[in-house]
Formats: C-alpha cells, structure tokens, sequence
C-alpha cells in the first residue's frame, strides 16, 4: 500500500509530443495538450544531444516537454541482462498476453507502430525479434504470409505461446539472441523488434545486428519504450530495465548506418499523450538499409557472457529487486486508466 500511496499522491499531470525525424522536430503523433509548443510546427534543423538541443553553434532552449532529463550513461538495469530476463519471462510468460499487453500494448497501438515498417507485400521476408508470445507476429501477418515470417526469441517459454496462436502456426519460431542473429546477411525485406531493446545489454549491437541481415532497401522497426521524466518514474525506470530516450535511438539507428531515420509517438488511448511516466511500449523508431553487406560500424566484444558462472545470491537479488520495480509500471496503466475516468475528455491529465 505504500508504493501505490506514494504513486498516487506523487504522480502529477503532464502531456508532450514532438515526432523527431533525423533532426527535424514537429508536433506530430499523440494528443499535445500541454505544451508549451500549443500545437504548433517546430521545424528548425537541430542535432540532438543530451540535455539541450544545438543547432549551427547555438544552443536552444526547448520546452522540457520535447526530451527527458539527463540521466547517467547507459548501463544495464536490474532485469537488462539475459539470464535474468529468461527467468522473469519464465513466470511472465503465463500471464504476458492477459496482464502485460492490455495495459501497455494494445491491438490498435501494434498496428499504429507497425504502419511505419511498410509491410505492403504479402511474399516478403520478415524477421520479428524478440518475438515473444507472437503478440506482434499477429499484426505482422495481416500482411504478409506466415510462411515469411520468422520469430526469434531466448524465452522457449513465450514460444511456447506463440505456437499455439493459429495464424501463426506456418511461421518459423527459433530460440535465439538479438545480439548474435543466426541469419545470414542482406537475408530479410524487413526487421521488425518490439519490447524486446529494453532487455539489450548492447543496444548498438542489436540494431548493428537488424543493418547486417537486411537486405539493401529493407527497413528495420524498432518498437520499444520511453524514458520517463517524472522523478519517481525515472528512479523504477533506471532499477528495473532500459528505457531509451528518443534521441538514443535516433543516435544507435544511424552509427549502425541507416538511413532515412524516423520516430513515431505511439501510446494507449487513456495515457491522453501523457509520456512523463515513461512507456513500455512509447515509440516506434525505423531506418533504411542503405548498401548491402555489413554495418560499417564495428563493436568490441559482448557486454554481457552469458556462459560465464553467476554468483546465485547476486542474481536472485537483482532478479527480486528487478521484478519489484517492474510491479510500478503495472500499476502505472491502472493508475492512468483510472485518470482517463474521473477527468473529464478533453481535459489534460
């Protein structure tokens, strides 16, 4: 009761939405009641930095409804390590698709975030990611054929899910890690990766790895979550698992060396644009294959060896610390759902 006192009495109103497109920042996407920016287009050229936004030697003061907070440098959460997270989808996975996805991936948001990944072909190529239960396979295939579509994930337990959803069944379902794919290069027409970045030790690697296995044109969609800019929000974000900021991926997309990089706001409906809190699903970020052949980036070694021995006694504890602060963004929807009620339409919350 003391952790839902505090959300409720803590949590305050806010709303954002600026679509940022390599550079360009525009009101676009979800509802932008709130900002100072009132609606109005914000098409200045800017590189995208951390904490403030610099354009030609000048630095711009922008709303702080347009990027999150500093924050420290990127470095793994308590559940962002892999065999950490095949253990919290071991008992997830029961109940993933009745608790997780109706407060935080809904059918209309898969399609909306699933638009801009241009699946106009029923015979092209598609690898889904982190694939999981085959939640986003199901919009996927609306448009191409099972028979094309592979899902990849290290959870044989949200495969086993997956395999028992109907219009899946010709797909091909694989264990596999997003860092280390077991496709061959310039392989697929599209790469799509949903709810699965925040679990990347390596961000980088992983979108290196969806610029390998594309083929030249093809385009890579990465469905993932928001960095909070609540302070409450940020501290569950920061102990639980990665939340990108928009400008991260923006950044990861193009040193992988794609091109033609876009972000698209998504959210559920009752959130009424509000993004502080931070979401699991609050952006869909895609980027085009330019050349065939590798990523011209190059990359050290793993960050994380999931052979190496782990001290059981440090991994139950981040594990337990990992899965209580993930219960706050379960209660995160409830506690908006339960806004969207009581606070008349039309009205911020």
């Amino acid at each position: 009761m003391g952790l839902l006192a505090i959300m409720t009495s803590s949590m305050l109103y806010g709303a954002e939405n600026l679509a940022i497109t390599r550079g360009r920042v525009t009101a676009n996407g979800l509802g932008f009641n709130g900002s100072e920016l009132n609606g109005r287009k914000f098409p200045l050229k800017i590189n995208l930095a951390c904490g403030n936004l610099i354009s030609r030697g000048k630095t711009l003061v922008v709303p702080k409804c347009s990027v999150s907070l500093p924050r420290p440098a990127s470095q793994p959460r308590f559940i962002q390590h892999k065999k950490e997270a095949f253990w919290f989808y071991r008992f997830l996975s029961i109940v993933y698709d009745h608790v997780i996805n109706p407060g935080h991936w809904t059918e209309d948001m898969r399609d909306e975030a699933l638009e801009p990944a241009d699946l106009y072909s029923r015979n092209m190529i598609v690898v889904d990611v982190g694939g999981g239960t085959g939640f986003t396979t199901l919009g996927i295939v609306k448009n191409v054929d099972a028979k094309n579509v592979t899902i990849l994930d290290q959870s044989p337990h949200q495969l086993a899910k997956a395999k028992q959803k109907e219009p899946l069944k010709e797909c091909k379902i694989i264990e596999g890690d997003a860092e280390d794919l077991p496709f061959k290069t310039d392989y697929a027409d599209r790469y799509i990766s949903a709810g699965s970045i925040e679990y990347w030790p390596d961000p980088q690697r992983g979108i290196r790895e969806a610029y390998r296995v594309l083929k030249i044109g093809g385009k890579a969609c990465i469905i993932g979550p928001v960095y909070p800019t609540y302070w409450l929000s940020r501290f569950f974000a920061d102990v639980w698992m990665l939340f990108p900021k928009e400008e991260e991926y923006i950044e990861w997309f193009e040193k992988a060396g794609f091109k033609d990089v876009k972000i698209k706001r998504i959210g559920p409906k009752w959130y009424r644009g509000v993004r502080r809190h931070g979401l699991i699903m609050g952006c869909s970020v895609t980027g085009v294959k330019p050349a065939s052949g590798d990523s011209p980036l190059q990359l050290g070694p793993k960050a994380e060896d999931v052979t190496k021995p782990v001290n059981p006694f440090v991994f139950l504890t981040r594990f337990l610390l990992g899965a209580l602060a993930g219960v706050y963004y379960v209660l995160v929807p409830v506690y908006m759902w339960l806004k969207d009620q009581i606070v008349p339409k039309g009205q911020p919350i």
